[in-house]
């Protein structure tokens, strides 16, 4: 109740412009990732469920990488290292630093989910296609390819969801999302109570309508043997 009647309101909606404009970098970030995290997932998964020559084998090394390092060390290589490269240093925009290491991140996880999902495609669905005459791109497009995104579907969800989440860390880096954008509001009003309060509150949204959306399109494509 003390925490309640502290609360102050009327602070809340002085600063709902400064939220929206990092809400919509928040948004730019995670929609971008995530465009970009399921496209290298479908392609370096089916490369490592169909074991592609070469590229499996650096897909392996890339999801190696980055799933056994933290986020957060990827962020910083990402905007600290690459500019200090020798002879080609690679400056880039904090908005390019944010999306892409995100981006980098969810690919390594959705690789794994796509991989799993195009080898639970049943031997005999292939067997089928490739007696019909198609050939391996064939086989895969018009059956491993629709079969295999409906069966990574769900894993997806967690991925997309941690991408968004993910994008809370680009305050590391300066860059004006949401959270950054709360930081710097309750750093000079000492408003922490509010702040915090609404910031963790539009995260929750943010998630659960991602998750809802996910898994609405989830049972709109499901496979009966697959449920």
């Amino acid at each position: 109740m003390t925490l309640l009647a502290s609360f102050d309101w009327h602070f809340v909606w002085e600063h709902i412009p400064d939220f929206w404009h990092g809400l919509a970098a928040t948004l730019k970030v995670a929609g971008i990732g995530i465009a970009g995290s399921l496209a290298i997932g479908i392609v370096l998964g089916a490369a490592r469920a169909h074991r592609v020559p070469v590229i499996s084998w650096i897909a392996a090394i890339y999801v190696e990488v980055i799933r056994n390092t933290p986020i957060l060390v990827q962020i910083f290589f990402v905007a600290g290292a690459l500019p200090h490269l020798p002879g080609h240093p690679i400056r880039l925009q904090p908005f390019t630093i944010a999306w892409l290491s995100v981006m980098i991140w969810g690919g390594a996880f959705n690789t794994e989910n796509f991989r799993a999902g195009f080898g639970a495609v049943s031997l005999h669905y292939r067997e089928a296609a490739q007696a019909l005459g198609l050939g391996r791109l064939g086989t895969f497009l018009n059956v491993s390819l629709p079969l295999g995104l409906r069966i990574a579907l769900p894993s997806t969800i967690n991925t997309s969801a941690s991408v968004l989440k993910n994008t809370a860390l680009m305050t590391a880096i300066g860059y004006a999302e949401l959270t950054n954008t709360a930081y710097s509001i309750a750093s000079v009003t000492f408003r922490d109570l509010e702040m915090y309060s609404v910031l963790g509150a539009t995260y929750l949204v943010l998630v659960w309508s991602l998750s809802g959306l996910i898994r609405l399109v989830e049972r709109r494509l499901a496979i009966p043997e697959y449920a």
